[in-house]
């Protein structure tokens, strides 16, 4: 991969709810925006929703949507287009309204696609320059991806955090979710290299691609959601997204090189991991304290990772790629909206919410946060599921007893 605009560049900038506004529009300035986003072509805003309840340091925040639209607006790039995946997990019409997301595109008047509805068209991608690293063997009957982000200039936002698969998440792991259907959970067990097939995606169908970080909140710990949350008023922007990562990685006190997937991509020339190669422009990152952020596992992640990687990997296709796939989501959901949330998550939320970034956030829109209890839908799930189970085990039971 030839060097572009913005490579091994990043910029850091420090910041506060009074200032962030501005602050978003130099911290893209720094890292060149302009350079690496050709006019003239739509600009897509991959806005990332990792829960559909708002918790901090877990989805874009509204401002850091906010500052990117009205930067881009500021320098004559009017054709902007939010973009939006559906998960699993998450429902993304209610997780744009809680996380304010559709107040900020609604306000600036930008209009937002969502993949996962039907009239979006999947075509087959063949790579040009390399073959893939593992997409190609997921997927034997061929990679599709949507037709509608070809020849569009792309902006991750992800936030600075931890994840239980991929240690840090940022902009390579914030493509996941826009690239690939709904079947992209049958590349958690080769995640680290599924990125880099990514990336490579990326930088061939966009002619721009760019990211704006937010560390206003990050988040420790089990991420993307179960998380600790902690106040750093920090924001990130590069058009390198290895960089970029390589960056949020060594703030929270990791080593780039050690995560697989930065250390691919750099060795593939997708961009600069190696933090002695990257040039930091703005706030000097050796100035902060050290974060001493840890990667944890929820008990549904350690499941997960017993199935793909280890005893349990031989029954990964029956319980992953199957009919029956619906008990994953259903224990994820159960475990992070009847069990984490309500007894956990919530506390944590309130206390976020007495901070100076739960204030800007409770202000956005109509000043209103929702702090759901136990998920009704998932209580039915449950008792339906346990129903279910119990009578299958008494049938057996039965069955085993007239023998």
């Amino acid at each position: 991969m030839s060097e572009f605009p913005g490579y091994g560049k990043v910029a850091v900038v420090k910041t506060s709810p009074e200032t962030v506004l501005d602050d978003i529009q130099e911290v893209m300035q720094k890292a060149g925006f302009e350079d690496a986003l050709p006019k003239g072509n739509q600009t897509g805003l991959k806005i990332n929703i990792s829960w559909q309840t708002w918790y901090p340091a877990c989805s874009t925040t509204p401002w850091q949507l906010d500052g990117v639209i009205k930067t881009l607006k500021g320098a004559d790039y009017n054709d902007l287009v939010g973009v939006h995946n559906d998960t699993v997990v998450v429902d993304t019409s209610e997780g744009e309204r809680n996380n304010k997301h559709k107040f900020v595109t609604d306000n600036n008047d930008v209009p937002c696609m969502y993949l996962y509805e039907q009239d979006f068209e999947w075509v087959e991608y063949q790579p040009k320059e390399r073959p893939f690293l593992v997409l190609d063997k997921v997927f034997p009957e061929g990679v599709h991806i949507p037709k509608a982000l070809f020849g569009m200039n792309i902006i991750q936002l992800p936030t600075v955090k931890t994840h239980v698969f991929t240690t840090i998440t940022g902009a390579m792991k914030n493509a996941f979710g826009g690239l690939l259907h709904r079947n992209r959970h049958w590349t958690h067990s080769v995640i680290h290299d599924t990125l880099v097939d990514l990336l490579s995606i990326q930088q061939d169908i966009h002619p721009g691609i760019f990211a704006v970080m937010d560390g206003t909140f990050a988040g420790d710990g089990p991420g993307p959601r179960a998380m600790r949350w902690h106040e750093k008023d920090i924001l990130l922007a590069s058009a390198d997204q290895v960089a970029i990562d390589a960056v949020s990685a060594k703030l929270q006190g990791f080593d780039p090189l050690s995560l697989r997937f930065i250390r691919l991509a750099h060795e593939m020339g997708l961009g600069v991991g190696d933090p002695r190669q990257i040039e930091i422009v703005g706030h000097d990152i050796e100035s902060e304290p050290d974060w001493h952020f840890v990667q944890e596992d929820t008990f549904a992640s350690r499941g997960q990772k017993m199935i793909y990687h280890g005893w349990l990997n031989f029954v990964e296709k029956p319980l992953l790629r199957s009919p029956i796939v619906p008990w994953a989501y259903f224990a994820s959901n159960f475990y992070h909206n009847v069990y984490w949330y309500p007894f956990v998550g919530r506390k944590r939320v309130e206390s976020a919410l007495d901070t100076k970034w739960g204030q800007m956030f409770k202000n956005y829109g109509d000043g209103e946060v929702v702090l759901p209890g136990v998920e009704p839908t998932t209580v039915k799930q449950a008792i339906v599921g346990l129903t279910i189970l119990a009578a299958g085990a008494a049938g057996l039971a039965y069955l085993l007893g007239r023998k």
